[in-house]
């Protein structure tokens, strides 16, 4: 595995090991084991916007596994106003084992990942959510029971952080991924061109449309807010763009028949998608938020224990 891990591509190779670890992680604590792999392991967690699961998932991993961390705002660091990104990365490897950061700019995580000497997650940039991929590609094996050969429908924002992980994530696992969104908001072409080369190799298939009906080949059908931090200059004009794109329960009887809906949250009811949907009998968003814990607990312990035995 990488020692950073910026991109779903970093652990590329690791996904299903890491699906499966999480979910014996998620079954023996329920169950009432308890782990020390990462004792008196101890981590950093940068945010510089706002964050409640994946701060949550961070910092509650390394306690459940015996470590633990500490959280700085933006205001706290003030990364290249009050000190430059490379004197803060290499303070930082002398006080913790592991980096989680929560970047403005990808040019400073990229940057903290350069001269850091301890691994760096991203706890998600402008392109990239690494973490929020892994936790929902668990979440999706858990209810189908497989990956490869399903189709995952986005629908919204096509150039967004989320989407652009989907196409990478979904493609490493064999999985189909269709993206359906306005022409103007279509995914960044080095994304879909990674994605499709992957495609390639996997023996399954990237479709980027702007055709609703898309959504009738979905095993999974997923949707994000419309507004995120950087656009929110932007939100009249998105509201207007992506009106047709909401998910209604008319667009979920066009998907399959068991076919189930996905959302990361935070959700923008009557924007993006409805109540009756996102809380409807075919939603797992509360187990895909769950996952987002056990799944954070498997990734941490990999980097940090790779001889880890359960």
């Amino acid at each position: 595995m990488e020692k950073n891990i910026l991109s779903i591509l970093d652990v590329k190779q690791e996904i299903g090991e890491l699906i499966d670890l999480g979910i014996k992680l998620k079954n023996e604590i329920k169950n009432g084991k308890s782990f020390d792999y990462l004792k008196n392991k101890k981590m950093v967690m940068i945010f510089e916007r706002a964050s409640m699961r994946t701060r949550l998932s961070s910092e509650l991993s390394m306690n459940l596994l015996g470590g633990y961390a500490v959280y700085l705002n933006k205001d706290d660091i003030a990364i290249g106003r009050r000190e430059a990104v490379k004197d803060i990365a290499l303070v930082l490897s002398r006080y913790a084992d592991i980096i989680v950061y929560r970047a403005l700019k990808k040019e400073d995580l990229q940057e903290m990942a350069q001269h850091a000497t301890v691994p760096v997650i991203n706890g998600l940039d402008r392109d990239e959510h690494p973490c929020q991929i892994l936790a929902d590609l668990m979440t999706i094996k858990e209810h189908k029971g497989r990956l490869n050969g399903l189709t995952l429908a986005f629908v919204g924002d096509g150039d967004d952080n989320l989407t652009h992980s989907y196409l990478l994530g979904c493609t490493s696992v064999g999985m189909n991924v269709i993206v359906i969104s306005p022409k103007e908001y279509w995914p960044n072409t080095i994304f879909v061109d990674k994605a499709k080369n992957i495609s390639e190799t996997n023996n399954c298939k990237v479709t980027i449309t702007d055709d609703i009906s898309y959504v009738k080949n979905a095993d999974i059908l997923v949707t994000d807010t419309w507004i995120s931090l950087w656009d929110e200059d932007e939100r009249q004009q998105r509201l207007e763009d992506f009106n047709f794109f909401k998910i209604t329960q008319e667009i979920m009887s066009i998907a399959k028949p068991d076919a189930l809906f996905m959302h990361c949250m935070p959700i923008y009811y009557g924007e993006e998608v409805v109540q009756e949907v996102a809380h409807g009998p075919r939603s797992i968003i509360l187990d895909e938020a769950e996952n987002r814990l056990w799944m954070q607990m498997a990734l941490i312990t990999k980097i940090l224990n790779p001889n880890y035995s359960i």
